[in-house]
């Protein structure tokens, strides 16, 4: 018998089916995908020298990509790699998931290996959106 992973647990897990099945209603409304980036980015900024510092710079770049899609200016990138990504957010932001936030020095490590594995599973979407992202600012 296999032992199963700390991601498959988490996807497996009753918090993780809860926000995927949320993730499509936050990508159809601009309005609630830009609450969900609001109550993440302070979450994050909270944690931003623990559990997530390894994945800082393309969680930021998730955050931007998620606005700039809730603006419609960038819509570029596959449906079940935003929704990927949404879900990884909303399940981040959920105060009792796999391991609830409120353990010490554990709450957080259950988001973070999601987070990590979300950011590679989307990688080259990630890149392609820094990619327009400097072309705009150019």
């Amino acid at each position: 018998m296999t032992k199963k992973s700390t991601t498959d647990k988490i996807q497996s897990s009753k918090a993780f089916n809860k926000a995927k099945n949320k993730a499509s209603e936050y990508a159809t409304d601009a309005e609630k995908l830009n609450s969900l980036i609001d109550k993440a980015s302070e979450k994050a900024e909270s944690r931003r020298n623990g559990p997530l510092t390894e994945v800082w710079d393309s969680l930021m770049a998730c955050f931007r990509l998620l606005r700039a899609y809730a603006k419609r200016s960038y819509t570029k990138i596959p449906w079940q790699s935003l929704l990927l990504i949404i879900t990884s957010v909303v399940y981040f932001v959920m105060p009792v998931d796999l391991i609830p936030d409120f353990i010490a020095g554990l709450g957080f490590t259950d988001d973070a290996v999601l987070l990590a594995w979300t950011m590679k599973a989307v990688k080259s979407d990630i890149d392609d959106f820094k990619t327009w992202e400097e072309r705009q600012e150019a």
